[in-house]
Parts: C-alpha cells; structure tokens; sequence
C-alpha cells in the first residue's frame, strides 16, 4: 500500500510539473510576440521623429512640415511660451524663419517613445540646439514632447509642446517651477 501511494505520489508531482512548465512556455510565447509588435510600432514612430530632426538640421521647412498632421485645428505650444495653432501658420513660420537660418547644431538626449496603443505614442526627449540666425550665434536648450497619431499608414505629429530649460527672466514662472529636478 505504501508503494501505491509513493508511486501515485509521483506520477501527480511529475503531472503538475509538466503542466506548470507548459504554461510558463506559453507566456514566454505570448510576451515575445507583444514584445515584437511593440518594437514595430515603435520603429515607425522614430522613423517619424527622426525625419524631423533631420528636416530641422538641414533647415527644410517642407521635411519638418510632413512629420505634423495637416490640420488647421494642430496646436504647438512654442518654446517662447506662445501657441500656434493650425499646420498652415506652422508651416508660414517656418518658411520665413528657416531663411534666415544656417549652420545648424542640434543634440537629441534622453530620448523617450511610449507606445500608447497600436495608433497613438508620445514621445519626450531633452533638446539642445546652436545655430546662426542672421549672421549671429545662438543657443537653447530645453524639452519637448510630442503626440503621435497614426493617420493612414504613417506616423504624424498631432500636438508639440516645448519647454525651455531657461526661460526669458520677462515671462512670469512661479517659484515652484524655477526648481530644477535633475534627470
């Protein structure tokens, strides 16, 4: 009777075990494969956000304008504190500042894609930049974060927001806010 029970004993330990193995292979499977599909959708968002890097280096207003979705209800909130609405006024903006433009110097850190389902990301990152804007140097630093959408089968920017990391001393910014976080 005792070798009965060591035996069954046995056979339901080695059961259970093979079953707990055959279900931790199938996570592994299913967490490979969301894992993939991520890295897909991810890969089209930074294809996207480096063609406007690149568009804003060279200084090609058209580059940079085919990243954003054209819509005139598209809103930037601009580095200097203000908003543009619409991709046309956008669009206008750039042209004329670009002329004016060269030598461009443009450094991308900490840079952040989050995948907020298979048609939307957002996208963060620290920005420094150097350039000559009508013969004279110039630099800023700051932040910035952008909203992707897909639209059709391309990745599009459907909201901008950039922060600068020293604001103009004339805006008001509450104390609070003047304290740096480092990150």
């Amino acid at each position: 009777m005792k070798k009965f029970t060591f035996v069954g004993f046995m056979i339901l330990t080695l059961a259970f075990t093979a079953f707990a193995q055959k279900t931790k292979t199938v996570k592994v499977k299913t967490t490979t494969v969301t894992e993939i599909t991520t890295i897909a959708n991810d890969k089209g968002v930074r294809d996207a956000f480096d063609r406007l890097i690149e568009g804003i280096k060279q200084t090609d207003a058209a580059k940079v304008m085919s990243v954003y979705q054209n819509s005139d209800k598209i809103l930037f909130f601009n580095n200097n504190g203000t908003a543009t609405i619409s991709w046309e006024t956008m669009k206008k903006n750039r042209e004329s500042l670009y002329a004016n433009i060269k030598n461009v110097s443009l450094d991308v850190t900490g840079l952040r894609v989050e995948m907020l389902g298979k048609g939307s990301a957002y996208v963060t990152c620290k920005w420094k930049q150097q350039q000559e804007y009508s013969g004279k140097l110039e630099s800023a630093s700051g932040r910035m974060t952008l909203v992707f959408r897909l639209i059709g089968k391309d990745w599009k920017v459907v909201h901008l927001h950039t922060s600068p990391d020293s604001p103009d001393a004339a805006r008001p910014v509450f104390p609070s806010e003047r304290e740096r976080i480092s990150n």
